[in-house]
């Protein structure tokens, strides 16, 4: 059987065939580049080197997260659309199993860890001498309650991944078991061991369709957290459904002077860099936002709530998301335009922490009026 896996959930970008005997190509890279402009170059090199016929291919495996949203985003799309048009079943690996599969047959407890922002890091721990034995299930927690459980299993223990850098003082000054970090070649994402795991998975029937499967981000983003804090509403905040896009087209044209079409919509939610999320509410959509997400920046394009759930929260629960999946995903700006004449989404921007940062000129058509330019640095 032959595996064909991505993972995308890190900042490496790993793309690798392999079969039960060996890894045929593997192609890792770990620089800053957004993955729509390396995953797909480097299938193509894999294809091209090995003169590859996806046909071929018995199926299709996938980091399934937790990690970067952008990332595991951009390794979902990519595969899914592999899977529907090659008619592939794909195989969802959780990104700290499949990390940590780097190190098996190692008789060490094996932690990986994952740098997941705000003081925590995404991990478990895992035997992986013999069988894969999930000692702790991946979770996302502060270092310090990692810690003191490692304390209390009191076994030998040996780390990887990126949450390494940022936390190794800490785990050498507070561990009182023995310890070791993996070797530079071990301690990142690799998509030869997801494909090498999924070969397993595949036999024992653990595979999805392109269609059902979805990326586990395993927490609650951040705006989930401050909605449950501040009010009891029940509002959800999620990327957008295709069948929503006729819905939205007739709010735009309810709000907006210059509304987006149909088709204009549907392109903006076809683009890799474009996150589109709904605010919803007992299965209805009553709100949205547009933003394009590139290298460090994010562009708020659009933001508009029905008039009648305006004074729900609704709005700010949609910008609340949005920052927290910015910061999942390294990005540390948002900047927007609004209409000069829009005194109310500007004061709604301003108490949202945005600050004006100047004027466009005639920036707008239907009517022709300056825009407003405004901006939040994250993490401030």
């Amino acid at each position: 059987m032959r595996i064909l896996a991505i993972d995308s959930s890190s900042l490496v970008a790993s793309v690798a065939l392999v079969d039960e005997e060996v890894t045929i190509a593997e192609y890792t890279v770990n620089f800053k580049k957004t993955h729509s402009q390396t995953l797909l170059p480097m299938l193509e090199e894999i294809k091209k080197m090995l003169a590859l016929d996806l046909e071929s291919i018995d199926a299709l495996a996938v980091s399934s997260g937790p990690g970067s949203f952008t990332g595991l985003r951009i390794g979902a799309s990519t595969v899914k659309g592999l899977g529907l048009a090659l008619s592939k079943p794909l195989v969802a690996i959780p990104t700290l199993t499949g990390l940590a599969y780097n190190l098996a047959g190692d008789k060490r407890l094996i932690c990986p860890i994952m740098d997941a922002r705000r003081g925590q890091v995404y991990t478990a721990v895992y035997r992986m001498a013999e069988e894969v034995e999930e000692i702790m299930p991946g979770s996302a927690l502060p270092i310090a309650e990692l810690l003191s459980f490692l304390n209390n299993q009191r076994e030998e223990v040996i780390f990887l991944g990126d949450g390494v850098p940022a936390f190794q003082e800490q785990i050498e000054k507070e561990l009182g078991v023995p310890f070791a970090f993996a070797l530079p070649h071990q301690n990142r994402q690799r998509a030869a061991a997801y494909g090498a795991l999924a070969l397993q998975y595949l036999k024992e029937g653990k595979t999805v369709t392109a269609a059902e499967f979805a990326p586990d981000y395993l927490r609650d983003s951040q705006a989930e957290r401050e909605r449950k804090e501040r009010t009891r509403r029940d509002w959800v905040v999620k990327p957008i459904g295709k069948e929503d896009i006729g819905e939205i087209a007739e709010l735009e044209r309810r709000i907006f002077s210059d509304a987006w079409s149909v088709s204009g919509l549907e392109e903006s939610y076809k683009r890799e860099e474009a996150l589109i999320l709904g605010a919803y509410k007992e299965g209805k959509i009553y709100g949205y936002l547009v933003a394009y997400l590139a290298a460090d920046e994010c562009e708020l394009m659009r933001l508009a709530v029905k008039e009648e759930k305006r004074k729900e929260n609704a709005g700010t629960h949609l910008l609340l998301a949005l920052e927290s999946m910015c910061e999942d995903a390294g990005i540390k700006k948002i900047f927007l335009e609004v209409r000069e004449s829009n005194k109310a989404a500007i004061s709604f921007y301003e108490s949202g922490n945005f600050i004006q940062d100047g004027v466009r000129p005639n920036f707008y058509d239907n009517p022709v009026e300056d825009g407003v330019l405004m901006s939040r640095e994250l993490g401030k």
